[in-house]
């Protein structure tokens, strides 16, 4: 259809694009169905016809205050206090730390529960492909899906990065420099590949 490989492209009336072998597509499943297993069960599905405010402080559905030991889940749901900005500074680290397990309590279930979802929309839509003839095939995105692939991208890269030690765009510009025989290569590589198809389908919407 004329896709360029690798890259997402806008499509006609909205969404998004590309053309992807059946290389690319193992892999990008692969990953995902990594990353459902790294986040675990979310939330529970709530009762239609419950208050949802009976629901978000109902003792069952409370999730951790703890922060993660993984440096990646740390990355995937990290402290919302205690942070680099002014509103921080100042306070005491043990209240900044009250504060974050609090606000834990009540938010991650519900962030395990959609960071899940964008990862399942991501295999499924992998699932549906029929690569042709020449092993290649172009995935479609359209609704909601874009905003989906763009979460479970994201969440990828802040996993990888993490197993990777990454921190700051100048250390990660360095990878592009690691030597073939380095065994962080492969996954510098998926690194720097899923950057590239997050940036493009930022690009289309």
């Amino acid at each position: 259809m004329g896709r360029s490989a690798g890259m997402f492209e806008a499509l006609k009336g909205g969404g998004a694009a590309i053309a992807l072998d059946e290389i690319e597509i193992s892999i990008l499943r692969s990953l995902a169905v990594q990353l459902l297993e790294l986040i675990g069960p979310g939330a529970p599905e709530p009762d239609a016809d419950a208050d949802p405010l009976a629901v978000l402080f109902a003792e069952g559905n409370e999730g951790p205050t703890e922060r993660p030991s993984d440096p990646a889940l740390i990355r995937l749901f990290p402290d919302a206090y205690g942070g680099p900005g002014p509103e921080d500074q100042g306070v005491d680290p043990a209240e900044l730390a009250a504060r974050s397990a609090e606000f834990r309590r009540f938010t991650e279930n519900d962030l395990r529960t959609r960071k899940r979802e964008d990862a399942l929309c991501v295999v499924r839509s992998l699932d549906g492909l029929v690569p042709g003839g020449d092993g290649a095939a172009v995935l479609e995105l359209t609704g909601e899906l874009p905003l989906r692939w763009l979460g479970a991208l994201n969440d990828l890269r802040l996993t990888i990065a993490a197993r990777l030690d990454i921190t700051e765009d100048e250390e990660s510009a360095m990878l592009f420099r690691l030597p073939d025989d380095d065994p962080r290569k492969p996954m510098v590589m998926a690194y720097l590949w899923l950057g590239g198809l997050q940036e493009t389908l930022v690009e289309t919407l």
